[in-house]
């Protein structure tokens, strides 16, 4: 999931998530093949960890997008801008440090508009409400808290301007391709013709440098695998014992799907949520997605899903591709 920004969790009923987390983690581990949701690696362990594997010199999805970000905010303006007013909404908005490059030459180029981040931690609205302004005076914010599809919703609701959506971060490549796929076709439900996307997609490159950013030297992504398991037994009465698991990533070129997982060194029982978990030695439990395209295979998802593809920003190395689709 590592291609983009962590989902902060504020826990607001800390009894209802104990029983969510208790039901996701059980239906994963009873499943054939097991699996783990990947949002649950982001507790305040999670988070920090998360930001070493950014900060290592093996991770470059997160410098490449940041590439475009700060050298072609005036093409990525221009071609937003398109006269009218607009919404400019964020899915997953988080700390907004990609695009406060483009709010800022919004404003420059005295674009009308108003900002909508959108992102499931209310304390994460709240901070972009508190810091935006400061930082970019005469921003206006207008934050809306929950799941992306409610939220847009909520959007659609808030103004009937033009909107133009971004989803950064190549979160699109924490989903298979199919999810990804009718994720895309969803969004263009929520918009009217002339409305814009703007999405970031890592892009397939040389084997080796895209599962290094997922095996990094220093094993900090091996930590963040195995974390998950530790939250589970901290906070879900589970008894793995980490030492009987190893991380293992993979990466095919063909496909372009980044996995990891976590494969069990021994026969072994498990006690998760008063339930006991059998693993045979060399199962595993399959982890996090991060999906690799083509340049070819973004526009093919743009077209099938209701849109043409506008403009295309590449980084430097070409190693990363913020693309933006008109709905039609």
């Amino acid at each position: 999931m590592h291609s983009a920004r962590p989902l902060s969790q504020t826990i607001e009923n800390p009894e209802l998530h104990r029983t969510q987390f208790c039901d996701d983690v059980l239906k994963g581990l009873k499943f054939e093949p097991k699996y783990l949701e990947s949002k649950y690696f982001y507790d305040a362990k999670g988070d920090e960890l998360f930001q070493q594997i950014m900060a290592s010199p093996e991770y470059y999805p997160t410098d490449c997008e940041m590439e475009i970000f700060r050298e072609q905010t005036g093409g990525l303006s221009k071609v937003i801008r398109d006269g009218s007013p607009f919404n400019l909404i964020e899915l997953g908005a988080g700390d907004a440090t990609k695009s406060i490059h483009l709010l800022r030459k919004l404003l420059e180029d005295k674009a009308e508009f108003t900002y909508l981040p959108i992102d499931i931690s209310g304390h994460v609205i709240d901070l972009l409400h508190q810091t935006l302004p400061l930082q970019l005076p005469g921003l206006k914010v207008e934050g809306l808290e929950g799941d992306y599809f409610d939220a847009l919703e909520k959007a659609e609701k808030y103004s009937d301007q033009r909107k133009v959506v971004l989803f950064l971060g190549s979160n699109i490549g924490n989903m298979p391709v199919p999810a990804a796929e009718a994720f895309c076709r969803q969004l263009r439900e929520h918009l009217s013709p002339g409305d814009m996307v703007l999405m970031g997609f890592d892009l397939k490159k040389h084997p080796k440098i895209v599962l290094a950013a997922y095996n990094d030297a220093a094993g900090v992504t091996r930590q963040f695998n195995l974390n998950l398991l530790e939250r589970i037994n901290r906070e879900i009465d589970g008894n793995f014992n980490l030492d009987q698991f190893e991380h293992y990533p993979t990466y095919d070129p063909e496909t372009g799907a980044c996995k990891s997982y976590l494969i069990s060194l021994a026969d072994q029982q498990v006690h998760v949520c008063g339930e006991t978990i059998n693993f045979k030695k060399d199962e595993y439990i399959f982890m996090e997605v991060s999906q690799k395209y083509s340049a070819a295979e973004t526009r093919a998802m743009a077209k099938q899903a209701g849109f043409k593809v506008t403009s295309e920003f590449y980084d430097t190395k070409g190693w990363f591709l913020d693309t933006i689709w008109e709905a039609l």
